[in-house]
């Protein structure tokens, strides 16, 4: 059996259960233009989250990664949210800092005879809530339960205006193409990730067998429709920091995606992915969306 890392959104293992922070979802007076400007969000209201790496050095050690974890270079950070609806969408704003805007991933480059792929990462950015079965604040559970995941990338998806739309399951049953972690003294812990039903906004292309430049791209982008292109996003980097913004419907209709309904409450959680993936990210504690004051 072949144990893999764990995918998007492992989250911290060991810390300390805690009273979720609450963003309080208001009532807007306009639709905003998700277009990562955030002039429209006002200077007032914001919610500072602090996030941390997903796996402290010991943890990374007891599942046989990296004990440094070089590769997260995000380390601890707050990210400001503000989150709000208007016409029967459900909009999110986010800034954080970052020293770069890193938009360029996994080129290929011609190295001697052959393209080779670089190891840049892009940037990302995930929100995700709580969807069905017995959520837990991390992936390294043994509860069984799905999360729907808002991914923006900043390569990727970003010119498109969009985050991919997935659900993730975590689960101690045995699934088919999921990756698979094991627990020291435990049980195999099997974390699906899926696409939502549709286009996706990218096609990942292959190694190139012809000289056609020093680098080149290595997806190609595409027009993301369905399931999967249900979440408007935008992100734009200037002064050190990412400005992003999210949007999609309370209810979008497809049976993949959580409803957002008026007078309730929805856990959730976010990560930062400062060119990194997979367990290199910092991610915060569960939170609640409250959207008691939504009509």
């Amino acid at each position: 059996m072949k144990l893999l890392p764990s995918l998007l959104l492992l989250l911290p293992f060991a810390a300390q259960a805690q009273t979720p922070q609450v963003i309080p979802v208001a009532n807007l007076a306009a639709a905003p233009k998700v277009d990562g400007e955030l002039g429209e969000w006002g200077g007032s209201g914001w919610v500072k989250v602090p996030v941390k790496p997903a796996l402290e050095r010991e943890e990374r050690a007891k599942y046989g990664l990296d004990p440094a974890g070089e590769r997260n270079v995000a380390g601890s950070l707050t990210v400001e949210l503000k989150a709000g609806v208007a016409a029967g969408r459900f909009y999110l704003a986010a800034r954080y800092p970052d020293d770069a805007a890193d938009t360029v991933h996994k080129e290929w480059s011609w190295r001697g005879d052959k393209y080779q792929r670089e190891n840049q990462l892009e940037d990302m950015f995930a929100v995700r809530f709580h969807l069905a079965g017995d959520f837990d604040r991390t992936m390294l559970s043994t509860k069984d339960y799905k999360v729907d995941v808002w991914l923006w990338s900043a390569a990727r998806t970003n010119a498109g205006g969009i985050a991919e739309d997935m659900t993730h399951h975590v689960t101690t049953k045995m699934q088919e193409s999921a990756a698979e972690y094991q627990v020291k003294d435990g049980p195999v812990i099997y974390i699906s990730k899926r696409r939502d039903e549709g286009v996706a906004p990218y096609e990942m292309l292959p190694r190139p067998k012809e000289n056609k430049g020093d680098r080149l791209p290595s997806f190609v982008a595409a027009n993301a429709s369905g399931s999967v292109a249900d979440v408007a996003a935008r992100g734009v980097w200037k002064a050190g920091h990412w400005n992003l913004e999210f949007a999609r419907a309370l209810d979008s209709g497809h049976a993949d995606d959580v409803v957002l309904k008026a007078g309730s409450r929805f856990t959730g959680q976010i990560a930062v992915f400062n060119k990194a993936n997979a367990e290199h990210k910092s991610v915060s504690e569960p939170l609640v969306f409250d959207f008691g004051a939504v009509k």
